[in-house]
């Protein structure tokens, strides 16, 4: 079946009661008929389920309907996106190995390849998303690893897949991409020969703003070392987020068919516009990767950034000037959402590295929802007006 379909009907096997939408699993344990077949199932013997921390059904049928939407073998659902990036690179790399990472990742990604792993003797080098030909030089002998996202967050910069994909199968690289801001409605990177995807189930998957929740799959070789490695350090989804979440997968694909459309209709508004000087989505022409986007996108996606005219003062009096629009770090809600990027979700890092990743004192990023167009772009358009005369 198509994966718009699997995402509906890829639930598990119905309980006795024969229940329409699946049962939802609100329990921390589960019993056991005899002494020895609970020892059996301590022993490794059978797949019996445990603890809900180690896995459950709830959880379960996300991780499969994930699996089946993206085209992999196996997976693992933690608590929230940061923590299926952390446990995607944590639990196959160890001191000594170095990572080849693409420049334009996610804030807090940045911070655990330069906060947190070299405490732990794992190095690291960027590359520039945009420069693919040249990562080679960058590979060194206890290379491990290549992490990416693509579109990037929020320059919107793309990776071009394929030929990622040819230089780890090359070097022996473990591929991990994280594919949330692309969700696999938009694209699969399995295509391409990555060994892990990572998703902020948070934002395009829950769609809603209602729950945290993180998914990592992929390759059963890779996925195995990471459950270990999530089941024994405790990052794992609740149940009642997987059930909500496998829901929301439901409507994923109408979702952002319309999420999309809205972005690119606001996009080619923006791009007029007299207050902004520059506009990024990966289905406009003058993207310069646009070429690219329609090769292994399906849609441009539900973020639009702007360069603000007026740089940093402008773009905080057109934060303030909206009127419908949301205030918020979090993207991929019903509701559209505006973020000052250098403010906010990359204020750690510093000036240089920030305009690195295609990030200016004027920038926005908008998290286009589900609205009417003509009622978001009127609003935007009242910000920007309004902010300009400040």
């Amino acid at each position: 079946m198509h994966p718009e379909t699997l995402a509906i009907r890829g639930q598990m096997d119905r309980t006795d009661y024969r229940e329409h939408s699946p049962a939802m699993y609100l329990t921390s344990s589960f019993t056991f008929p005899n002494a020895e077949l609970m020892a059996d199932t301590f022993a490794g013997l059978n797949d019996d389920i445990i603890y809900s921390r180690y896995n459950n059904p709830s959880v379960d049928e996300f991780i499969s309907k994930v699996c089946q939407m993206e085209g992999v073998e196996d997976g693992f659902a933690t608590a929230s996106g940061m923590a299926a990036v952390f446990a995607s690179m944590a639990a196959l790399l160890r001191s000594g190995d170095h990572v080849l990472a693409s420049r334009a990742v996610f804030g807090s990604t940045h911070q655990i390849l330069t906060q947190i792993f070299p405490k732990w003797g794992i190095s690291h080098t960027y590359v520039d998303p945009d420069d693919i030909d040249n990562w080679e030089q960058a590979i060194q002998p206890n290379t491990k690893m290549l992490v990416l996202e693509s579109p990037s967050n929020p320059g919107l910069a793309l990776v071009d897949l394929e030929k990622a994909g040819q230089l780890c199968k090359k070097h022996g690289l473990i591929f991990n991409i994280d594919n949330c801001f692309a969700t696999p409605v938009i694209q699969t990177p399995n295509d391409y020969g990555a060994d892990l995807i990572v998703h902020s189930a948070t934002k395009w998957m829950d769609g809603q703003g209602r729950v945290l929740g993180g998914i990592v799959v992929g390759k059963t070789e890779y996925i195995e070392p990471i459950r270990f490695f999530c089941r024994h350090t405790g990052p794992a989804m609740s149940p009642f987020n997987a059930w909500v979440l496998s829901k929301s997968l439901e409507t994923l694909a109408v979702r952002m068919e319309r999420h999309c459309s809205n972005a690119l209709r606001l996009a080619q508004f923006l791009e007029q516009h007299p207050e902004v000087a520059k506009t990024i989505y990966p289905f406009l022409p003058s993207h310069p990767q646009h070429e690219l986007a329609l090769k292994q996108m399906k849609m441009g996606g539900g973020i639009v950034t702007i360069e603000v005219k007026g740089g940093l003062e402008q773009g905080r009096a057109f934060l303030n000037a909206v009127k419908m629009c949301s205030l918020s770090s979090n993207l991929g809600d019903t509701r559209s959402i505006v973020t000052h990027p250098a403010s906010t979700t990359h204020s750690k890092l510093s000036e240089a590295e920030r305009v690195a990743v295609g990030i200016n004192p004027g920038t926005v990023r908008i998290s286009v929802g589900l609205e009417y167009i003509d009622d978001i772009i009127a609003d935007i358009d009242q910000a920007l007006l309004s902010s300009s005369a400040h």
